[in-house]
């Protein structure tokens, strides 16, 4: 997910994104664990997205307080 697209997001938007990527996260830790995923850059992957989203809705909150 690239930031331009998470930019254009609204803040519920960004919210519900964030608690998706977190199961999402959850669900490959475990299936890590298991040996069923192949790919274990994924999970990599899925934590610096999820890190691009929390940063851009920590932003616009602050825009919206101030």
């Amino acid at each position: 997910m690239k930031i331009s697209e998470i930019r254009k997001m609204s803040t519920s938007e960004l919210t519900t994104t964030s608690t998706k990527m977190r199961e999402e996260l959850a669900e490959l830790r475990r299936r890590s664990h298991l040996g069923e995923v192949n790919n274990v850059r994924a999970i990599r992957l899925k934590r610096k997205d999820l890190a691009r989203v929390l940063t851009v809705l920590s932003e616009e909150l602050i825009k919206e307080t101030n």
